[in-house]
């Protein structure tokens, strides 16, 4: 399993189709998955520290881990199968739960849980990009940088 980070998520054109954009902590790969509007707000909101004035389900989910005093320790993006991902999350008290890639980044950005993926889907889904494409990442950074989570709720 390789460690990963949340670089962000964007709508993609002209499908209109949010992705959230992992990156391989010690490497060059990165890892787009496709996701639901919702899940697209959801992961937004966590990492522009946006709090809602009522939980959101993946707030009302920490907050349910918190009261029974269990921990998210990871999450694990374990295959792709006919196109769809699948994930792990694994609890303090040894439990794993299967769950949606894109609800689990958005729960592990809520408790600070670890995010890996598993070779076998950096493999097959993963995409190198070398040091002197970095400025390309970058721009994309940027971009991210200026959308917020409601450009996610336009669907046509």
């Amino acid at each position: 399993m390789k460690q990963m980070e949340v670089v962000g998520v964007r709508v993609e054109m002209p499908s209109n189709q949010p992705i959230v954009l992992l990156k391989e902590t010690d490497g060059d790969r990165y890892l787009p998955i496709w996701i639901g509007a919702v899940e697209a707000t959801a992961i937004a909101f966590a990492q522009q520290g946006v709090l809602p004035a009522r939980p959101l389900t993946h707030d009302l989910f920490r907050d349910v881990l918190d009261a029974f005093e269990v921990q998210l320790r990871t999450v694990n993006i374990t295959a792709l199968r006919e196109g769809i991902f699948f994930a792990d999350l694994v609890f303090s008290n040894g439990v794993e739960v299967s769950a949606r890639p894109s609800d689990s980044i958005a729960l592990a950005l809520r408790t600070g849980a670890s995010i890996f993926a598993s070779e076998e889907v950096l493999e097959e889904a993963g995409v190198a990009i070398p040091d002197e494409q970095e400025d390309e990442v970058e721009k994309f950074r940027e971009f991210l940088d200026t959308i917020s989570p409601e450009d996610f709720g336009r669907a046509t």
